[in-house]
């Protein structure tokens, strides 16, 4: 094998190797991206339930205090009225409810909480995401120019043995009418 056919076709298969690394570096980073964006939409989600269920507690909670109002009221005039049976029935109605109420605050607070932190990693993590499409952008963008430069090699690199001879008779006769 002569020189030239060998240095082109070792040329040839690096190009190839360099654009093989080059494109498993742009699918490795573009997957990054796409895990990325889903980690972000599974917080935005939860954020959603967590205000859905906020919503939900808001309005049981409104229904249980106006269920204890009514109920404080039944057990005074129960008290008022000498009936100590209706109103130990009407207590015993009540401090259920008065603890779930408890509880739904609680939850409210838990809720709140987890909104707050959720919302503070969603804001760093868009930063980094915004961050993260720029150098995924600047990746493809040297891969599809290293793609480009390998085609051009490709394009330029393989002469034919015939062109070469004719090359070296114009520089044999350049050299012969100089003299």
């Amino acid at each position: 094998m002569r020189f030239i056919d060998r240095f082109t076709t070792l040329v040839r298969a690096d190009a190839h190797g360099v654009l093989e690394q080059l494109e498993e570096r742009t699918l490795l980073a573009k997957q990054h991206l796409r895990d990325a964006e889903l980690e972000l939409a599974r917080k935005r989600a939860r954020i959603e339930v967590l205000a859905e269920e906020a919503r939900r507690g808001e309005e049981e909670l409104r229904r249980l205090e106006a269920e204890m109002a009514s109920l404080d009221a039944d057990v005074e005039l129960a008290l008022r009225g000498g009936k100590e049976e209706l109103a130990r029935f009407s207590v015993r109605r009540l401090l259920p409810k008065r603890r779930a109420a408890e509880a739904l605050r609680r939850r409210r607070v838990e809720i709140d909480e987890e909104q707050t932190r959720l919302a503070a990693k969603l804001a760093a993590q868009e930063g980094e995401l915004e961050e993260l499409r720029r150098r995924v952008r600047a990746r493809v963008a040297e891969a599809q120019a290293a793609d480009g430069a390998r085609t051009q090699v490709a394009v330029e690199l393989p002469a034919a043995d015939e062109e070469v001879e004719l090359e070296l008779l114009r520089r044999r006769g350049a050299g012969e009418a100089t003299s």
